[in-house]
């Protein structure tokens, strides 16, 4: 287990925080392989009925780490993104988010595969794809306009903009917004009561609330992730990257 993701257990619930605040929290490699390790541990284990996931210090977590990811781009399914992301969409207990200042990119579109989520009023999300030369991952392409219509969702991913809690609660991404100090307490009592559930009742809820969409999700996370290895290796891309890394303002007028 990666020391960027803090376990503990309390009551039935298995909590995993990202901790790597001097970084907001962004995702490395090992990080997805530790995450990944700890969901399919967890739905193999009798004594955890839900999980909960959060952030450590302001950020719930700002996506993925460029240099890390820059480094060693996904390649294929068995790459440790892509393993974290069939792991989330294939878990059979529940996941409650707990959401403080930022989520970016795979940070937000995880959400979209939580089962309840929690933000706090200074929450603030952003889908930053299209703005570095890449495309949406994680099956949001299928699941966010379902969840915000069309035009809402279109202008999310388009403009790749920063948008807050409010938003984020008419696009469906968020359950409720409280006050940042009671995030945490609010989301662990929530998971709390989920915990004392019937658990095979619960987990069949979960299975049949899902089952409509049949193989779709999966299908749209695999078709996702075959553009976005084409985006990656494009030459927007190239810009949108090397500009972060030059701590510059990219410039497409010539694509």
């Amino acid at each position: 287990m990666s020391s960027a993701i803090e376990q503990s257990f309390d009551r039935n619930v298995l909590s995993l925080r990202f901790n790597r605040p001097e970084k907001k929290n962004a995702l490395t490699l090992a990080m997805y392989d530790a995450l990944t390790a700890a969901m399919r541990d967890a739905d193999g284990r009798d004594d955890v009925r839900v999980l909960l996931l959060s952030g450590s210090g302001d950020t719930f977590t700002s996506g993925n780490d460029l240099v890390d990811f820059a480094s060693n781009p996904p390649a294929g399914e068995d790459s440790p993104v892509m393993r974290f992301l069939f792991a989330m969409q294939a878990l059979a207990k529940p996941v409650i988010a707990a959401v403080d200042g930022l989520a970016v990119g795979v940070g937000a579109t995880m959400l979209l595969h939580c089962d309840l989520v929690y933000a706090s009023d200074r929450a603030r999300f952003q889908m930053p794809f299209v703005n570095l030369g890449l495309c949406p991952e994680n099956a949001a392409t299928l699941l966010l306009p379902l969840r915000a219509g069309a035009l809402l969702a279109n202008e999310l991913v388009m403009f790749g903009d920063l948008f807050d809690a409010r938003t984020a609660h008419e696009a469906g991404l968020v359950n409720r917004i409280v006050p940042a100090a009671e995030l945490m307490s609010v989301a662990r009592e929530r998971a709390g009561v989920l915990a004392t559930k019937p658990p095979a009742a619960l987990r069949a809820t979960k299975r049949l609330m899902r089952e409509s969409a049949g193989t779709a999700v999966v299908e749209a996370i695999q078709r996702e992730a075959k553009v976005f290895a084409e985006r990656l290796a494009s030459a927007e891309a190239q810009e949108a990257f090397t500009a972060f890394f030059e701590k510059r303002k990219p410039d497409f007028s010539r694509f």
